[in-house]
């Protein structure tokens, strides 16, 4: 089945006569994030473990790609394969390479227009960290109070249902994830000095271009108040402030497991420059999965009204989550969809690795942070050595090798519809109009900047759809009948009026075609 992606573009600067001129957007605003498990990406010296190395000779591929910011997880040394029980906050892990080939990683993926952020656990360190071992010894140590200590079990429990109160030598210290990861005392002005001064080290000293602050919400207890507290938004206020002063463009964004684009509001602007918006992942996920645009058009109603200026970063699934293929049950056209869905929508789209080719995954954590699938070859050209992790079982045909030639593959879809992006501001910066689809298996919305309008419009079933009518409610766009062109098929395609701003009853075609879309430019 021929696919398509409807693309209507405003080439006059009076297009959208409703929108005003808007400031320069910053630079995370414009760019398309790749989160990368290092220890999985590319192994450039046949250890089977991925490593910043590898990240850098893969960066072309990346490139070509359409993305221009990565996201690592955790590369600092840490007793565990995932890295967010952190030892040493100014070191990189050994089996990830070393500090210069991190410093190298940045020189070359900024030579391309690709910027990188580093995943940093702030909330806790590993119980193996020389802070905590020596806070452990007894109250009489200087790094005592850099943790959270009772003389007894207070009894209750974290949110995950586990203690929140955990043995040690002398006392009990609190964690919110596990025993391993103790909390840090931020109401200690010295665990605050010591992040300000580790993030000025990432920052200015190495030159990354700003952090995923891991567990975002958890970060300053208040009893059993775990989550959001007053305090945790205080002390986001002074390090938004410091990592600011150190490097006025750097970048961060938070992560609040389930957090809607409400909640996300609360931290966005004067705390972090973001939060992630695992409502809309839902919502792209439900309704590709549903056939329906009901869960994708409330997300986006409600990010609307809570942060109008769309500043929250998007996703489909990440590394806590069942891979988005497995999530959609293997379908390829369905994954097609999502990614439409989460690349022509508003706010800053982050792309788990693999996502592009299909790769699946299923938790427990490990199977959904498996090798990357290179080649349909021996270990599916991740490793010449033995992987650390077994590969998944997707078969040689889900792999980069196999769809880059192909131009029907997932990857394909991937790459076109991130130039799309790339090359169209209204598609990353634009403002968002939902239009009224007269059917609940057509998603329709209208993006729109001072210089451009793009009409996005997707049949989110199997089944082609010609009970469909596109109304716009919202008066954005300029009045006259605009000739359009098919910037894909070459097909005819009729003009659309537009009267008052707005249009209604129009059909593109008489049928859109299964999982279809249509890309069409409006001549001026």
């Amino acid at each position: 089945m021929k696919r398509f992606t409807i693309l209507f573009l405003f080439l006059s600067l009076a297009a959208c006569q409703a929108t005003p001129a808007a400031p320069a957007s910053p630079w995370w605003n414009n760019t398309v994030f790749y989160e990368i498990f290092v220890r999985s990406f590319y192994d450039s010296n046949g250890d089977g473990i991925g490593d910043l190395n590898g990240v850098t000779q893969k960066l072309d591929y990346l490139k070509d790609l359409g993305v221009t910011g990565l996201w690592l997880m955790p590369i600092f040394p840490s007793p565990s394969y995932h890295g967010y029980d952190v030892t040493d906050y100014y070191s990189v892990n050994p089996q990830y390479g070393t500090l210069d080939d991190l410093k190298r990683l940045l020189a070359e993926a900024h030579k391309r227009g690709i910027r990188v952020i580093l995943d940093l656990p702030l909330n806790h360190t590993s119980s193996q960290h020389p802070w905590f071992v020596d806070a452990n010894a007894g109250p009489q140590s200087k790094y005592r109070d850099w943790y959270v200590w009772s003389p007894t079990d207070l009894g209750y429990l974290n949110p995950s249902n586990g203690p929140a109160w955990n043995p040690g030598k002398t006392g009990f210290y609190f964690s919110i994830f596990s025993a391993q990861m103790p909390d840090l005392n931020y109401r200690n002005p010295a665990v605050t000095a010591e992040m300000e001064k580790m993030a000025r080290f990432w920052l200015v000293d190495t030159g990354v271009d700003g952090f995923r602050i891991d567990a975002a919400k958890h970060l300053i207890e208040e009893g059993q108040k775990q989550e959001n507290t007053a305090s945790t938004h205080a002390w986001y206020k002074g390090f938004y402030q410091a990592y600011k002063l150190d490097k006025p463009d750097a970048f961060a964004i938070g992560e609040a497991f389930n957090a809607d684009a409400f909640l996300a509001s609360t931290y966005t602007g004067d705390q972090l420059d973001m939060m992630f918006d695992f409502e809309l992942a839902s919502g792209f996920v439900n309704s590709t999965n549903g056939g329906a645009n009901s869960a994708v058009d409330s997300a986006l109603i409600f990010a609307k009204k809570s942060l109008p200026t769309w500043q929250f970063g998007s996703f489909l699934t990440n590394h806590d989550q069942n891979r988005v293929m497995s999530a959609l049950y293997g379908d390829v056209d369905k994954a097609k969809v999502a990614a439409t869905l989460l690349l022509t929508s508003p706010g800053t789209p982050f792309i788990y690795y693999g996502e592009e080719i299909g790769m699946t995954g299923e938790k427990p954590d490990p199977a959904i942070r498996r090798p990357m699938q290179w080649t349909g070859g021996s270990n599916a050209g991740f490793t010449t050595g033995t992987p650390w992790e077994p590969l998944g079982t997707d078969g040689p045909q889900v792999s980069i090798s196999a769809e880059s030639a192909d131009p029907t593959s997932l990857l394909s879809h991937y790459r076109h519809l991130l130039a799309l992006r790339n090359a169209h501001s209204a598609l990353r910066t634009g403002d968002l109009s939902l239009v009224s689809t007269g059917n609940p298996a057509v998603y329709a919305a209208l993006r729109y900047d001072k210089g451009e309008a793009i009409l996005v419009i997707v049949n989110l079933t199997k089944t082609p759809v010609s009970n469909y009518s596109l109304d716009l409610p919202d008066a954005v766009l300029q009045n006259g009948t605009h000739p359009l062109t098919d910037l894909f098929a070459g097909q005819s395609i009729p003009a659309l009026s537009v009267t008052s701003g707005k249009f209604s009853a129009f059909k593109p075609l008489d049928s859109l075609p299964a999982y279809g879309t249509l890309i069409l430019q409006i001549q001026p």
